[in-house]
């Protein structure tokens, strides 16, 4: 072995790696956890290396994110490329702003307290096209580590992660000593890497209320699970789907899998805040008594609730004996002592809490929590921090910092954890602004040693040999084909890509495959994908039809709304299909819209139920009419007060009204209103990327550049502009 080569540079001690790879990867520490944890950091080191990973160990008293960003971008560049990185104890958090529409779905107003309506994202340490500007430093002592960014109207309006990231920061509550959770973990992860663990066993698991509840959707992510990893099918392995219909308490089953000797990964899906897993609701019941149970119990709640928040407990009461039909006796019990008790058990049980993960010896080395909050890792005490950092064999969950949306991709390349990808490489292909891996990202199963070098090697140096990528799109392998389509679409120009993508699409029996085509073809926007559109509206894969539903509404061109209503009949059964038509349909032209009602449904003599289908959907139109005349009387009203048409202009961030966009646009160049306005009009629009209408809102924002309007102005002009104009380029 070389010597250990120890650099000192402005307070920062870089010792480099002493194996040669064609990759490298950093562990960044701050001086303090260094000091207190050396054994079992350079032990990690040491670890990581034996696993063909050169690594650094980087160490100093960090006073603010870009020492870190400035140092991880120059590794990058060197012959020997930085792969990724991992974040060790008290490292800055930046706090994103203005970059909203990077995340899945979070969208809370940015007036309301900092802390939290930014984003907490390592974006910011592993995406460097992405440019920031620095606000400030958070005052309050127990949020000093807060740095605000606002995302730069300059930079780069999408995500392309050049390295991966991770935190090992565990949650901490009653006093308890972060670093020497550090060094039980790492402890851990250094026994567990001289293990070769094949993942062979698998559950994956769907709560209360997520997708619409849709059976559909469960059974579609189970199918596509099959063609991406089919290994997991045959005798002696093992996958298992959790539903929370099979238990009341569907916990206890999950808790069971979770600490079942042999389980390698475990994907948890459903909602989620920074202290639980939401699982179950209220029993689903047809009988009359858990039905009343049921009706009891909530009455209940809503009376301890008014109390808890002074209000008139007669007086709630007396409502829900009105709005109900309901009487006294239902609600008598309310303020007993054993009713309290047996309902706060109840409530409990019903979903995951941070006892049951702490008190839990989890086997699963991998867990995914694709809910919202349970990666807060910006905060002192967060559930999936749990995972890692606790007495069990967990090492590593990856798992969201603010709110997510539902209708995410939910195995996205999944099947390349099979093949011994790291974690990291497979997260950098499928992370948000928000999305983030709570412990050692270098972390991978077995694999074929070979393929699992040149795949790691080939994601880790960005690989731009269209050869390596084209073999292994003729591996009989799904997310191979998925991943290689990727990385060919970021390579091969258009003219050659194109055709390749369709043709995937249209002779791939692989979900996933017609999946990552229909996706890169959406950042071409040209006859190949429209093409491919019109057919996902009919794919066997459901979250494909979801997908094409989400696409039709972001163009919102007359063109579409044929397809729509088709879709609307052919798939009633798809409850999450049908959940996103009907929020689309009143995004559309409402002639047109009605004309297609008549015409596919109302006249249709082959629907027994058409009348009342169509006087639903009419019903939808009607009502997304109305609000856009609202709207539109608002927003233009100059007598209205600025701050009422500031949130009905932020209306159009969630609710992609397409004929609003010229309203938006007038709003915008119009001289008299005041920057708060336009600028707020401008963000909006930025939610129209693929609107029909794209080159209208570029159009007005470059004649604002090129006018005198105020700075504020003129630079969110410029971020709307290039979000237009980068998103094909994703």
């Amino acid at each position: 072995m070389s010597l250990l080569a120890v650099k000192q540079l402005h307070a920062q001690s870089i010792q480099e790696p002493t194996v040669k790879s064609p990759t490298s990867f950093a562990i960044i520490v701050d001086q303090h956890t260094y000091d207190q944890a050396k054994p079992e950091i350079d032990a990690y080191r040491a670890a990581v290396e034996k696993d063909g990973l050169g690594t650094y160990i980087i160490s100093s008293q960090w006073a603010k994110p870009d020492e870190i960003r400035t140092l991880l971008k120059s590794l990058y560049a060197k012959k020997q490329p930085l792969e990724g990185t991992v974040l060790i104890g008290d490292i800055p958090i930046p706090m994103l702003r203005d970059a909203q529409f990077l995340t899945s779905a979070f969208k809370m107003s940015q007036n309301i307290r900092w802390d939290k309506s930014s984003v907490p994202s390592d974006r910011y340490y592993d995406d460097f096209d992405l440019q920031f500007d620095f606000i400030k430093q958070d005052t309050a002592k127990s949020r000093s580590n807060y740095f605000y960014y606002s995302l730069s109207a300059a930079s780069p309006q999408y995500i392309q992660m050049d390295i991966y990231s991770a935190r090992i920061k565990p949650p901490v509550e009653n006093g308890e000593d972060p670093i020497a959770k550090i060094k039980a973990y790492l402890k851990k992860v250094v026994q567990q890497k001289a293990q070769a663990n094949p993942l062979n066993d698998m559950i994956a698991s769907t709560g209360h209320g997520y997708n619409s509840n849709s059976v559909n959707a469960t059974i579609g992510d189970a199918l596509a699970l099959r063609s991406q990893m089919p290994a997991l099918f045959l005798p002696g392995n093992s996958v298992k789907f959790i539903n929370f219909r099979s238990d009341n308490f569907i916990k206890f089953n999950i808790l069971n899998e979770l600490k079942r000797e042999g389980l390698d990964f475990a994907y948890m899906t459903g909602h989620g805040t920074a202290t639980l897993q939401l699982l179950n609701g209220y029993p689903l019941a047809s009988n009359p008594q858990p039905s009343m149970e049921n009706v009891a119990r909530y009455l209940r709640s809503k009376l301890r609730s008014a109390k808890e928040d002074g209000r008139d407990v007669e007086a709630v009461k007396k409502s829900f004996m009105e709005s109900l039909g309901v009487n006294e006796k239902w609600m008598l019990d309310a303020f007993d002592p054993k009713s309290i008790a047996a309902d706060s058990l109840f409530n409990d049980d019903m979903d995951m809490q941070i006892h049951d993960i702490k008190d839990a010896h989890i086997k699963a080395p991998l867990v995914y929590l694709n809910s919202c909050l349970t990666g807060s890792f910006h905060l002192p005490n967060y559930l999936a921090g749990y995972y890692p950092f606790s007495d069990n064999d967990n090492i590593a969950a990856v798992a969201n910092s603010v709110g997510v949306l539902q209708d995410l991709w939910p195995g996205e390349l999944m099947g390349l954890l099979q093949h011994g990808v790291r974690v990291g490489n497979w997260m950098k292909h499928m992370a948000y602004l928000e999305t983030h891996i709570l412990g050692d990202p270098t972390f991978h199963f077995a694999g074929k040693a070979d393929q699992r070098l040149k795949i790691n090697t080939a994601i880790g140096s960005h690989d731009r040999n269209a050869g390596y990528w084209r073999t292994l799109l003729k591996e009989n392998d799904a997310d191979l084909q998925a991943l290689a389509l990727v990385h060919l679409s970021r390579i091969l120009p258009e003219k050659e890509v194109s055709p390749l993508l369709k043709e995937y699409y249209f002779k791939s029996a692989f979900e996933t495959v017609r999946t990552q085509a229909f996706i890169q073809l959406r950042q071409l926007e040209n006859p190949d994908y429209f093409e491919v559109l019109h057919a996902a509206k009919s794919d066997s894969y459901e979250f494909i039809r979801r997908s094409a539903v989400y696409d039709l509404a972001e163009f919102g061109g007359n063109d579409f709304v044929k397809d729509m209503i088709q879709l609307y009949l052919s798939d009633p059964h798809s409850e999450r299909v049908g959940y996103r038509l009907r929020t689309s349909l009143s995004f559309m032209e409402p002639a047109l819209v009605k004309q297609e009602i008549d015409r596919q449904i109302r006249q249709n003599p082959g629907l027994s139920n058409a009348k009342l289908l169509a006087d639903k959907l009419d019903q939808i139109v009607l009502s997304g009419e109305k609000t856009t005349q609202t709207l539109t009387k608002k927003i233009l009203d100059k007598e209205e007060k600025e701050k009422e048409r500031l949130n009905d202009i932020r209306t159009m961030r969630l609710y992609r009204y397409h004929r609003m966009v010229p309203v938006l646009i007038e709003t915008v160049l119009d001289k008299s209103n005041s920057a708060d306005i336009r600028v707020t009009a401008l963000e909006a629009l930025s939610w129209f990327p693929l609107s029909y209408q794209r080159r209208a809102i570029y159009d007005a924002c470059e004649q604002i550049i090129k006018s005198d309007a105020p700075e504020t102005v003129k630079y969110q002009s410029l971020k709307t502009k290039n979000i237009m104009e980068g998103y094909s380029k994703k």
